[in-house]
């Protein structure tokens, strides 16, 4: 019996020393990864398939030795961009220690890096040099979920590179990553994205994709939230606006923290003629009811009118602002707390009320319709500007301030 327990003993030992050695020290890959991830501002896992060609990226970068290479064994390698990230993707795999080194390449750890130019090259080789903490929180769960499999990571940086001048809008989502997988047409991910950079917030509960319909024409986009502060948080955080909204349009800060706790509803729809190529609806349930804002859009008025915009006479639950007889926005109150404005001409439908909700905000567009009228960012990855509809949903957990758990689809 003792020599039973001896041989369990011996057997555990064998089988637990290893796993906690890889725990206590991982493989090269995944501490050269993890120290990645620190300069990185857009990250992404992909699968390879040795049975089909490299990919061009593995072309330009590897030459000769991209096909032996690529179809040696399945592996996971990895696209990274920089600070600079307009230069290029740097390419990241793993390759067998005596393999020659392409143009524009360093060793890392246990993964060989090829830089779109010398210059991305020793700039990399640099900053790598450089000491940094230990991944912590959201950016230690991204690094692992970057070693599993098809994944993306982003940073302020990145997210600003890709959104171009829409970035302030996705002030809540600056640093994240989301795991992908396909079904059919569809590519879905989840995952989750924070306000700051460095969360140290424990993993939300994952969300549920939402069951949405598909959005028709003419809409464009729709996204809905329990809060307007969803988009007003990047948007005010420049004091130069905040004071011309105060100064020429009346709406000070009183006003604006009491917008931003508005739920809301906002629709981009097409326009087939006159200058627009889309009228923008934003629909707001205001707490406040209609006699606190009723000041407020007086001094608004009064700043259209000195703009030289004139409006439409006599009813005082709408207005159509026009310049030259073309209009170009206005409002109309749709109840006592239900309020719409609008940019470009006025809708020919209004939704249903905007009601109080849970808190979770989504989002739905046409990329290939806003790809066709020229309002997409234009650095979006093509597979996005190509597709027929995409959707995220948004959940913000209980008690936990900036973070957020995310989830979607793209349709191919």
């Amino acid at each position: 019996m003792k020599g039973l327990r001896n041989s369990l003993a011996v057997t555990a030992l064998l089988v637990l020393l290893p796993a906690l050695a890889l725990w206590l020290f991982p493989r090269g890959s995944a501490r050269g990864l993890n120290r990645l991830l620190l300069e990185a501002s857009l990250f992404q896992t992909h699968r390879s398939r040795p049975a089909d060609p490299p990919p061009a990226l593995w072309t330009q970068r590897l030459g000769p030795q991209a096909a032996p290479l690529w179809s040696a064994r399945p592996q996971l390698w990895w696209q990274f961009w920089g600070t600079h990230s307009s230069a290029g993707a740097v390419l990241v795999l793993e390759v067998p220690p005596k393999t020659p080194l392409p143009e524009n390449a360093l060793r890392f750890e246990q993964l060989t890096l090829v830089a779109p130019n010398p210059l991305v090259r020793n700039e990399l080789q640099a900053q790598l040099r450089l000491d940094r903490p230990s991944l912590r929180g959201l950016e230690r769960r991204c690094a692992q979920q970057l070693q599993r499999g098809d994944a993306v990571y982003w940073s302020a940086a990145g997210l600003s590179s890709l959104l171009g001048p829409l970035a302030p809008l996705a002030s809540s989502l600056q640093q994240g990553c989301l795991a992908l997988s396909s079904e059919g047409n569809r590519l879905l991910w989840s995952g989750e994205a924070d306000a700051a950079r460095g969360s140290l917030a424990a993993a939300p509960r994952p969300v549920p994709r939402a069951q949405t319909r598909a959005l028709a024409p003419p809409t464009l986009l729709a996204l809905q939230g329990p809060k307007l502060e969803l988009l007003l948080r990047g948007l005010l955080s420049s004091g130069a606006l905040k004071q011309a909204l105060a100064e020429r349009y009346g709406l000070k800060a009183d006003a604006l923290k009491r917008l931003s706790q508005s739920p809301f509803a906002l629709r981009l729809s097409a326009v087939e003629r006159g200058p627009f190529l889309a009228g923008l609806q934003l629909q707001l349930r205001l707490r406040d009811g209609r006699s606190f804002w009723t000041a407020r859009l007086a001094a608004v008025e009064q700043a259209l009118k000195d703009q030289g915009l004139a409006p439409s006479p006599g009813d005082t639950d709408q207005r159509l602002w026009s310049r030259d007889g073309v209009a170009q926005g206005g409002w109309r109150w749709l109840s006592k707390q239900q309020l719409l404005l609008f940019l470009g001409p006025p809708p020919a439908a209004v939704e249903a009320e905007v009601a109080e909700g849970p808190a979770s905000w989504s989002l739905q567009l046409r990329p290939r319709q806003l790809q066709a009228k020229g309002l997409l960012p234009s650095l979006l990855p093509l597979v996005v500007r190509r597709a027929g509809q995409l959707e995220i949903t948004g959940e913000h957990p209980r008690g936990v301030d900036g973070q957020t758990a995310l989830s979607g689809e793209l349709k191919l």
